[in-house]
Order: C-alpha cells, then structure tokens, then sequence
C-alpha cells in the first residue's frame, strides 16, 4: 500500500469514527446545518380549564398548517394546557380533549412536519405553583407518564417538558424536571425530551442566578436522562426587558449576546441546545435583529438543533407585532428573514432523530 492510499484510508476511516459519533443520538451532536427550523401554532393553549373548543380555544387549522409547510418550515411546536388534557391531578386524561390533541398532531404530520409537544403552564397547574400540593413532583411525573404512553416513539415527536418555568428556583425545576424524565423513559418512551431552565428559561440570562439557588447554567447539568437524549430549551426576545412583548428591538445586542454565551456554555457541556421561541416586530430594527438571531444558530449546528418562532395560529389578532400569521392572503415582513434561513435546506441527517433507535 503506498503512502498516499494509506493516507486516504486513514482520512476514511476517521469520517467513519466522526459519522458513527455524530449519528448516535446521545448528548453528542453534530450536523451540516439545523434539523428543525418552525413556528409555534398558538391557540389551544387559550381560555381557562373548562372552555369550549372553538370557542374559547382552538387548535391548528389545516390551512393554516399548510401554509408553514409550504413555506418550507418543517417543525410545529403545540402549546395546550395541562388542565384541559387532565383535569385531575393523578387521573386519566379527558378522552375528548386526548382526541383533539392527537388530531391536531396527526394533521401537521400529515403535512410532512415534526410536532413538539408544549403543556404551555409555566410551572403551575391551575394557580398552584409545581412543587406545592397537589401540584407535587409526583403529580408532574404522572402527567408525563400518561402523555408518554400516548405518543411514545412515534417519529417525529418530541417532548417540551414545561413552557417558561419561573418562580421556581433552579435545584426545584431541576427535581422536577428529572422526575418527569424518569418517568418518560419508565414507560419505555424514547423521544427527545426538551428540559427548560427556571427564570423563563433566557439564553440572556442563563448564567446569571436570579431567584438564589443556583443559575440554570450551573444548576440544570445535573439533568439526569437514563439515554442521555435531551436538549435544552431556551427563550429569547429581544426587547429591552427579554419578555416579547414590546414592539422594539432595543435588547437585540443582549439577546444576540446570550445566544452566543449559551452557544459556548453548549459546547462546553457537550449539549445541544432548541430555541423554542423567539420573535420581533416587523420594523427595520427588528428584522435586523432576527437575522442575527438565526445566524448564531446557523453557524452553530454542532450545538442548536433547531427553532420555533413565536408565534402564529389561526386566532392571533392582525395587530400582535410578533404574529406571522398571514392576514388576506399576505405574507408578514418577518416571514421574509424566516424564508431566507429556510431556503437554505438539505435531506435531514440521521442526527436529527427525535426518536432513538431501541438498541
């Protein structure tokens, strides 16, 4: 064998050693470009516990699931809240709302999209903080078993363990989170699981201890999955107060700071990081500021899987600055920048699973 045949079986053998690292679905990740880039499609998780669907809440319409499809976005994250799927605490799920669930589940798959499931609750259950009775780990890991059951290994789903945990400090999100992780995999579910920090789970503010007890940063390494086959879920807005909820754009340097920091802490740690909501107002400004969200990301595959934009669905009022909902047959500016990253997409790589193959 001459010199150079051994050095092209040496170059073989180590992108043979780098595909076997980078397509096992473990805490290791790598890819050529993000899995799952989406929208959030907002609306079941509307109205109080007892509302009447299409009322007082709704979920997607397929029109509406059609749109972001053909737009070229792949992922759909669906909030619904916990008390209308289980109205009792440590009790079977209501079977009417379980139906309309999977039916929303089963139409956006229909449409060739992954689904990421959002009890969209903050860390509470009806007005009792998670941690306080009847809201106790045991409560949240019981939920998590039930819903588990019903979409355990189904290809293309993934589990949102919690939106936006706050009040809570970290090593009491953290019990909770891994409670429900354990029960998730007792149940023999193999999905992605997507663990939030406490403090709205901020990229800006992820290392920084806000409410004593630790900083996510340091607090939430002490996930405990028995297939190590999470990510971290994080929020960004980039407002000047991070919340999402002002028409301007003045914290942008501070979220795209956070980003990168949380992009560095990821690899680090050796995680792999989801931004599951982010989005601005349709001014210059902002538009701006989305670019470079989604570049810290695009740069960054070997870290972040992927996106959700917040948000969409088909009862957003017109006149929300962050709704991307098309209005009269019109796309939003913002749907502009989101089409650019979108343009930029190849055949998924078997890194992107959201399922682990059984050994």
């Amino acid at each position: 064998m001459t010199a150079s045949m051994k050095k092209s079986l040496r170059r073989l053998l180590a992108a043979a050693v780098m595909l076997a690292f980078t397509t096992d679905a473990g805490g290791a990740f790598a890819a050529t470009q993000l899995c799952y880039r989406g929208v959030n499609l907002s609306g079941a998780e509307y109205g109080e516990r007892g509302g009447v669907i299409n009322v007082n809440y709704t979920y997607p319409s397929e029109q509406t699931v059609r749109y972001f499809a053909e737009k070229g976005m792949n992922t759909i994250r669906l909030p619904f809240r916990w008390e209308r799927l289980q109205p009792v605490l440590g009790a079977s799920f209501d079977g009417d709302e379980l139906k309309r669930l999977k039916d929303a589940v089963d139409l956006i798959q229909k449409h060739g999209m992954a689904v990421v499931l959002d009890p969209h609750n903050y860390a509470y259950y009806d007005k009792t903080q998670l941690k306080q009775p009847p809201a106790t780990d045991l409560a949240f890991g019981d939920f998590w078993a039930r819903l588990a059951v019903e979409f355990s290994n189904r290809k293309g789903v993934a589990f949102g363990l919690m939106n936006e945990p706050h009040d809570l400090k970290a090593p009491d999100w953290l019990e909770l989170a891994n409670t429900a992780i354990r029960s998730i995999r007792t149940v023999g579910a193999r999905n992605l699981v997507l663990v939030p920090g406490t403090n709205w789970t901020g990229a800006h503010s992820w290392s920084v201890d806000v409410l004593g007890g630790g900083a996510n940063g340091t607090v939430m390494l002490g996930v405990k999955d028995p297939l190590d086959f999470y990510a971290f879920e994080f929020h960004q807005y980039l407002d000047s107060d991070s919340s999402g909820t002002h028409p301007v754009c003045d914290g942008t340097d501070n979220a795209v700071k956070g980003m990168n920091d949380v992009t560095d802490w990821l690899r680090k740690n050796g995680k792999r990081g989801f931004l599951g909501e982010f989005g601005v107002a349709a001014n210059d400004g902002c538009l701006d500021g989305l670019g470079q969200m989604l570049h810290v990301m695009d740069a960054n595959s070997d870290v972040w899987l992927g996106w959700t934009y917040w948000a969409a669905g088909d009862w957003w009022p017109p006149e929300e600055p962050l709704n991307v909902q098309p209005r009269n047959g019109r796309d939003k500016p913002q749907m502009k920048v989101l089409a650019e990253d979108l343009s930029r997409k190849s055949p998924l790589a078997a890194s992107c699973a959201l399922v682990r193959p059984a050994k």
